[in-house]
């Protein structure tokens, strides 16, 4: 009991801090550029045509709402939080512990067994909270219109069930699903193989080695499956009713595969998945407050 508290009092805290990153990153998702680019340097030292990063799109935001307005949709987002921690582990104790040995951890069927257990439960997880998730997005990307469709918890939750019924509440769910187990499934193989053939057993410090690697092959994982995130989060706010659903900011996708084949054609399939040295496409135009970027 002890832990579950303060697992979701961590994450609740986490949730907080992360809250402008994520609200800079949906806006960037969904195509919306209020300031135009200037010129600066890559990482290579090399002029270059760049985007606004996160300081400076997260001062553009600060200026019209101030800085409470960067925590923008951040109460159905802690409510996502606290529930999903809480269904996973409920979930994870109803499956119970694993039955393989300890003598083979390191097999390959133990990895399958808890790999499948741990995509249960965030699957599981993700169903719940997915409708806080919907309208956390939707609560951001009204800043486009200057809408206040969804303002409140209660009020969004009216909103959606009269305006798109039960499923409103969960547009976008599939992509979203298919790539947190796709990117689960990658990251523990990915970390087995490297434990396995990559890391010498006898080096004293291997826990700590495996635990790295696990990093890494984290966020590989997750660079792989970010167009899962990007075209779920898309259709949890296209043709909503909000500006920031509708052209010109975001066609109107008939389902998540004609988005995902729309942004695969345009090049747009890591939009948003940087906050720094966001280099201008080239041929791609951006809507923007202030002027067009071409």
């Amino acid at each position: 009991m002890a832990d579950a508290a303060s697992q979701v009092l961590l994450g609740s805290g986490l949730t907080i801090l992360s809250q402008p990153l994520m609200y800079v990153k949906v806006l960037i998702q969904v195509g919306y550029e209020p300031l135009p680019p200037t010129i600066g340097r890559n990482i290579f030292g090399r002029q270059v045509c760049q985007l606004p990063g996160l300081f400076c799109y997260a001062q553009h935001i600060a200026s019209i709402d101030g800085r409470r307005g960067l925590f923008t949709g951040l109460t159905p987002r802690l409510c996502s939080g606290v529930l999903g921690t809480v269904v996973h582990g409920k979930v994870l104790q109803e499956l119970g512990p694993g039955n393989v040995q300890k003598e083979v951890s390191s097999s390959f069927d133990r990895v399958i067994k808890e790999t499948t257990r741990e995509m249960i439960a965030r699957s599981a997880a993700t169903l719940i909270t997915h409708p806080f998730h919907v309208i956390t997005l939707r609560s951001m990307v009204q800043f486009i219109g200057r809408e206040s469709k969804y303002c409140g918890l209660c009020d969004s939750i009216v909103t959606i069930y009269r305006e798109e019924g039960i499923l409103g509440f969960f547009a976008g769910l599939v992509p979203r699903l298919l790539g947190d187990i796709l990117s689960l499934w990658l990251c523990n193989s990915l970390a087995y193989l490297v434990n396995t053939y990559a890391l010498d057993s006898g080096v004293s410090t291997m826990n700590e080695m495996k635990s790295y690697s696990q990093a890494v092959t984290g966020f590989f994982a997750s660079m792989l499956t970010y167009p899962f995130v990007l075209v779920s989060n898309l259709m949890a706010v296209n043709n909503c009713g909000l500006a920031g659903g509708c052209p010109p900011y975001s066609p109107i996708y008939t389902s998540w595969i004609d988005c995902w084949c729309m942004l695969q054609k345009e090049g747009n399939m890591s939009r948003g998945n940087s906050l720094f040295f966001r280099k201008v496409p080239f041929g791609k135009t951006y809507c923007c407050d202030l002027k067009m970027l071409i």
